[in-house]
C-alpha cells in the first residue's frame, strides 16, 4: 500500500534521463548502451579537431569541443558545445548547443544550431561523430539560404569579406 503518493517498490525499474522523463530501465540500457559504444568510438577515433565525452558521470549529457578550422575566420578558436541525449536516444537527435559565441548565420544569439540533420534529416544510422563532423562542416560551408540569423547570411552572401572581418573579430574575442 502507498501512502501519500509515494512509489510502490516497481519504481525501481525506472530512471530519469536527460530532461527529467521517466523511461523504463530497459529504454535507458538500450539508449546508454548506444551511447557508450559510440562514445568508445569517438575515442578510437575521433573527427579532426574535436573531442566529446561525458559531463561528469551523466552519460546522456555531453561536453564537445570543436577548433576552428584553418583557412576559416573562427581558425584557432576553441567552441563549446552542450550535448544532450533524449532517452530514446537513437530515434530521436541529440539536442546540440553551442557554448562558445559565434557569428554565423547558421547559429542563432542563444547557441542553437540550424543543421537538417538534427531536425527532420535524422536517421539512427547517425552518430555522435558523424554529428560532430557534420557541425565542423558548417565552419567551412554555412548554409545562407537556411540561416537561424538572416541578417549574417545576408551579409556573407553580399560582402564576404566583411563578413569573414566580423567572424574573425568575434572568434579572438569568444573563442580563444
Amino acid at each position: 500500500m502507498m501512502i501519500g503518493g509515494g512509489r510502490s517498490s516497481s519504481s525501481s525499474t525506472t530512471a530519469t534521463a536527460a530532461g527529467g522523463t521517466w523511461v523504463s530501465a530497459a529504454s535507458v540500457s538500450t539508449s546508454g548502451k548506444r551511447i557508450q559504444r559510440e562514445m568508445s568510438e569517438l575515442n578510437a577515433d575521433p573527427p579532426p579537431h574535436c573531442s566529446a565525452g561525458p559531463k561528469g558521470d551523466n552519460l546522456y549529457h555531453w561536453v564537445a569541443t570543436i577548433i576552428g578550422p584553418p583557412g576559416t575566420p573562427y581558425q584557432g578558436g576553441i567552441f563549446f558545445l552542450d550535448i544532450t541525449f533524449p532517452s530514446d536516444y537513437p530515434f530521436k537527435p541529440p539536442k546540440v548547443v553551442f557554448k562558445t559565441r559565434i557569428y554565423h548565420c547558421n547559429v542563432d544569439a542563444a547557441g542553437n544550431l540550424s543543421l537538417d540533420i538534427l531536425k527532420d534529416s535524422w536517421s539512427p544510422a547517425l552518430t555522435v561523430t558523424k554529428v560532430l563532423s557534420a557541425i565542423k562542416s558548417i565552419f567551412t560551408n554555412p548554409d545562407p539560404y537556411n540561416p537561424h540569423i538572416s541578417g549574417i547570411a545576408r551579409l556573407y552572401l553580399t560582402d564576404k569579406a566583411k563578413h569573414d572581418e566580423i567572424a574573425a573579430e568575434w572568434t579572438l574575442r569568444f573563442a580563444k
